[in-house]
Formats: C-alpha cells, sequence, structure tokens
C-alpha cells in the first residue's frame, strides 16, 4: 500500500501455501503481483492476504469470521482445498467447508472468487474427479466467479516447480496471475 493512496475496497485472498508464498522471495507471490497490476492500472483496492501455509478448509472456514469483520472486504479470493485433498479427507466435509465460508462472505457483501484446483491421480480417478467438480458445483450453486484450475498453465511444467514438485517458483507467479486476471476482473471497480 502507498502512502497518502486512499483505497476503494478491499480484495482478500484466502489461501494456503500456494497463495501464503511458500518457498519464494518476499515480493514474488501472486497476490503481490497482483496488487501492483491492480495500480498499475488504476484500481484502488487494498490487498489483504490473510494466505497460511498447510490450510485446510476447516481452518480457513474457522477463521474466517474475524477477517470478514476486521476487513470488510469486497472481493474474497477463496484458494482452498488442496490440502483436505491431499490428505484424503473427505470432500463431503470439504465442499461443505467451502460452502459455509462462500455463503458467510456473501452475507457479507463480499463477491467470492473460487481458484479451483486438481489432484494428482494417485488417489485415484474417482476420489480425483469429484475433487475437481466440486469447485464448478459450488461457483455454479452460489454464484461465484471460478477459475478451475489456477495453475493449469504450468502444471505439466515440472520446471516451473521448486524442488518439492508442489509449490510453484517466483517465475511461475505472474502465470499463475495471468490465469487468474479474468477471473477477478469482472468484480473489480474503478
Amino acid at each position: 500500500m502507498l502512502p497518502g493512496l486512499s483505497f476503494a475496497a478491499t480484495i482478500l485472498v484466502w489461501g494456503d501455501s500456494l497463495s501464503a508464498g511458500y518457498g519464494l522471495p518476499q515480493g514474488t507471490a501472486w497476490p503481490t503481483l497482483l496488487e501492483q497490476r491492480l495500480q498499475r492500472e488504476g484500481y484502488r483496492y487494498q490487498m489483504v492476504n490473510a494466505s497460511i501455509s498447510g490450510e485446510t478448509t476447516a481452518g480457513g472456514l474457522a477463521r474466517l469470521p474475524e477477517a470478514l469483520g476486521r476487513h470488510k472486504p469486497a472481493v474474497i479470493i477463496i484458494e482452498l482445498g488442496a490440502n483436505d485433498g491431499l490428505r484424503g479427507q473427505a470432500l463431503t466435509q470439504m465442499k461443505e467447508n467451502l460452502a459455509k465460508m462462500i455463503t458467510s462472505a456473501q452475507t457479507n457483501h463480499a463477491k467470492v472468487l473460487l481458484l479451483g484446483m486438481r489432484l494428482p491421480p494417485n488417489f485415484g480417478p474417482v476420489y480425483t474427479q469429484k475433487f475437481q467438480s466440486t469447485y464448478s458445483e459450488l461457483a455454479s450453486e452460489y454464484k461465484t466467479g471460478l477459475v478451475p484450475f489456477f495453475l493449469e498453465k504450468i502444471a505439466a511444467q515440472p520446471e516451473m516447480f521448486q524442488a518439492d514438485t508442489i509449490h510453484p517458483i517466483a517465475q511461475a507467479q505472474p502465470i499463475i496471475l495471468d490465469t487468474i486476471w479474468p477471473g477477478i476482473k469482472p468484480f473489480l471497480k474503478k
């Protein structure tokens, strides 16, 4: 945030390590790049990145009421579910947690953008397909914005990931932002 600049509203990023910038140099994660793009293009929004590495949908749901009260976001970008899926947790519970976050945000007059995720195939085709479809089902039911798979443009490029093969490198972050941008742009006002 630049001193002396007034902001119209807040965008809250509510995610896990993929949005928290795990393993990245300071200031290179896609939420920071989004904030810079908003400023460059004349959008007066304050960015709050409240993402936490290792966060699950249950943790996100538990923390959300306080964050909504404190930040009063106009837009919330929900990027959660990957850790639920990687731990093989019940998808019905994950979906219910995400639904409660969406309705809580909407009740607080925030527009919601869901960032969808996909899992590696080692959990079997039924689980991975149900996991993937959870995001589109929720977006349809609750009329939210949706980016079906926000890592889509880098997923098949191993060189775009850190040694753990899970977290994207700094050079991947602008590509991730370009994937997310069309999903968030309709929510923005100058």
